[in-house]
């Protein structure tokens, strides 16, 4: 793995080299949480299974789910240590309800309603009827059912167990119950036989917006029938069609609106139908040909047409009894009422009549999302303990203060210019989908403190002059051909050199570069500007002259061929008058490395034991730095430097967020101008149009 301070060299000669556009406000804040996260699977620091205290309850093994049911799990258990602070039970648990309290219950009143009911009808699913549907499953789609679950736990974040509780098992109750209504009659087996195998029009189709119109495109069909497809690249509304010339897939029998079936097999090959309306559109269909039905016999298929047409209407009829299920049940949720959670402080809610103990959603709460909340405490605790250790403190205006701030680089202001903080703050609880606590408590608050550690930053005059030629001066513009090895490359050169054009680079790019993007569009790249934070292709770029191709450029594991077509005009923008603008930008972006770089250590020279997910993590010599108990990020001065020294390395990389936002090409001014109450701004300042001439 990469050095810490490798990486942080690279990455800091790119910040002051290159200015981001307008920066998505939350995960570009949300370092802490996203360094929290990363630690675990990126530190080459020292880690042991970590050992409970005495009365402490250890979970089965390092990666075992925690036994956290309401009868074994003292209140005062103890989860983790930060050196030396204890974060308890009680705390997580309380967390985790906060966070994850409202949707967990959900799913354990639904199973609630579901269970009852199969009590009711004698309907019992057991362990072997869940592992034998999914068993079905996997094998439907062709998969090895450990992998299948596998996709499942990556692509929607839902643990094996989850799946098999959460998803599975209601499933197959709710089957059960609806079993009476799912099987097929043979007019639908002979429907979905139709549908499968039998006769289809291939088409093409116009798709029109109003009657007046479909007639009118309907005559200069009949007309020019052979200019069927321009016409419906031209006119028609439905953009999945009209970008393949009018072309859809063969049309079958029961596949939708009976009355337009009826039309379309009633036509012969070149024949045009009348306007056909399907809900408020209005069709014209070409008849291209009548494919014949496949040589395959209802019984042979029949197995299988009946196992699909069962899958699919026990997913409708399972919809419609759970439907009927909670209309008929009375829930009451106590949990989220504080005069009912006062008198039933036990119970978190009741399923007709049945409680739902609070503790058991603390549980699930906890084994479904303990971790992650953990690790979220852990890092709270690590920035108190900072502050506490510099005698710093966050006050609720430095918290004000911030949000307006971000609301002011969002474009969020009002008529007069100030911060529009309700609009932000409806933005992040709507679109972000993040509640209001979560946003100050996970996002503002560690900012904010991490601000106050780190301290100003210093931005030279280099870093100002860089900032201003890579936003505002000329760009390159290029074709480059990408290939995965020298001798491809060193082949391709040749072809290249022989007629360097950009149509014959184009076309070099479009057989040979490995790279999906440019070779879908011909070698083209968007212009490349100077400090961008790609110093070793830059250098190549900005020493060629246009209509020049370049030698063989070796940037990490590819090679790229390049021609150079041209550069832009430099914008005409006067450098005092966005002097403060790049100030401003740069300055957030040095702060920024300095509080990743200020948490990467502070964790480092920290002692960690989390009993829940059963790791200990001890400070390393280099991290400890000889200091003692005093040791740590307290020793490092205010540009993030020891006194006497440099940091000590890290394998902590930078957090996700501000990887992102660095890795943002610039786009000029950061600050904006509002474009209206409420509205996000526009941009200021211009940079050098990407669409500028080329000289």
């Amino acid at each position: 793995m990469r050095r810490f301070w490798q990486q942080l060299g690279e990455r800091f000669t790119a910040v002051l080299e290159r200015r981001p556009g307008p920066v998505r406000e939350i995960g570009g804040a949300v370092l802490v949480i996203a360094a929290c996260l990363l630690w675990r699977g990126l530190s080459g620091s020292p880690q042991a299974d970590a050992k409970p205290p005495l009365g402490a309850v250890t979970t089965a093994g390092k990666n075992a789910p925690a036994k956290t049911s309401a009868a074994s799990a003292p209140a005062d258990r103890i989860m983790a240590m930060v050196n030396g602070a204890e974060i308890t039970h009680s705390q997580l648990a309380a967390e985790c309800l906060s966070r994850h309290g409202n949707a967990v219950l959900e799913v354990m009143v639904n199973r609630a309603i579901i269970s009852q009911a199969c009590g009711r009808q004698g309907v019992t699913i057991t362990p072997q009827d869940v592992d034998a549907e999914i068993d079905a499953m996997a094998k439907r789609f062709s998969v090895p059912r450990d992998k299948w679950i596998g996709l499942i736990e990556q692509e929607r974040g839902i643990s094996p167990r989850q799946y098999s509780e959460d998803i599975v098992w209601p499933m197959l109750a709710l089957r059960r119950l609806a079993h009476a209504g799912i099987e097929p009659t043979p007019a639908e087996v002979q429907q979905a036989f139709d549908n499968q195998f039998g006769e289809a029009i291939k088409a093409r189709i116009i798709v029109a917006r109003s009657q007046k119109e479909a007639e009118q495109l309907r005559v200069k069909a009949l007309t020019a029938p052979d200019d069927f497809g321009g016409l419906a690249r031209q006119h028609s509304v439905d953009v999945g069609s009209a970008s393949a010339n009018g072309w859809v897939q063969p049309i079958r029998h029961h596949s939708g609106d009976a009355g337009f079936e009826r039309a379309v097999f009633a036509l012969r090959p070149g024949d045009i139908s009348p306007v056909v309306q399907v809900a408020d559109q209005f069709i014209i269909v070409k008849c291209e040909d009548r494919l014949p039905p496949a040589d395959v016999k209802l019984e042979d298929v029949r197995p299988r047409l009946l196992e699909d047409l069962r899958e699919r209407k026990s997913r409708s009829a399972s919809g419609e009894v759970f439907r009927s299920l909670q209309d008929a049940s009375a829930v009451e949720n106590v949990m989220n009422d504080k005069a009912k959670a006062a008198a039933s402080p036990a119970v978190a809610a009741r399923v007709n009549g049945q409680p739902i103990e609070i503790q058991a959603v603390q549980a699930k709460c906890i084994e479904r999302h303990g971790r992650d909340v953990l690790e979220i405490l852990i890092t709270r605790r690590l920035i108190e303990q900072a502050l506490a250790r510099e005698q710093r403190a966050v006050a609720q205006a430095d918290i004000d203060a911030e949000i307006a701030r971000a609301a002011e680089t969002m474009g969020f202001r009002r008529p007069d210019g100030s911060a529009d903080v309700a609009a932000w703050f409806d933005r992040v609880t709507r679109d972000e989908k993040i509640p209001m606590r979560h946003y100050i408590e996970d996002i503002v608050q560690p900012t904010v403190s991490l601000k106050q550690l780190v301290g100003k930053v210093p931005v030279t005059q280099e870093d100002l002059d860089k900032a201003f030629e890579a936003t505002f001066g000329p760009r390159a513009r290029c074709r480059i051909i990408v290939l995965d090895s020298q001798r491809r490359a060193q082949e391709v050169w040749q072809l290249a050199r022989q007629n360097p054009t950009p149509e014959r680079i184009g076309d070099l790019a479009e057989q040979y570069s490995v790279d999906p993007t440019s070779r879908t569009l011909r070698g083209e790249v968007p212009p490349i500007q100077k400090h961008g934070g790609q110093p070793a292709l830059e250098r190549q770029v900005f020493t060629l002259k246009p209509g020049e191709l370049s030698g063989i450029v070796q940037i990490a594991d590819r090679f790229m061929v390049i021609l150079c077509e041209g550069y832009t005009e430099a914008s005409k923008v006067n450098f005092a008058e966005v002097r403060s603008e790049l100030y401003d930008d740069i300055h957030e972006k040095k702060q920024r490395i300095e509080m990743s770089r200020y948490f990467s250590h502070l964790r480092e020279a920290a002692t960690i034991d989390n009993f829940l997910a059963g790791t200990s993590h001890s400070p390393t010599q280099s991290a400890a730095g000889g200091q003692g108990q005093s040791s740590g990020p307290q020793a490092i001065g205010r540009t993030g430097e020891q006194p006497g020294g440099a940091m000590p390395s890290t394998n902590v990389r930078l957090p996700q967020g501000l990887e992102a936002d660095m890795n943002q090409p610039r786009a000029g001014s950061r600050k904006a101008i509002a474009a209206g109450p409420n509205q996000p701004a526009t941009s200021g300042v211009r940079p050098a149009s990407l669409d500028a001439p080329v000289r």
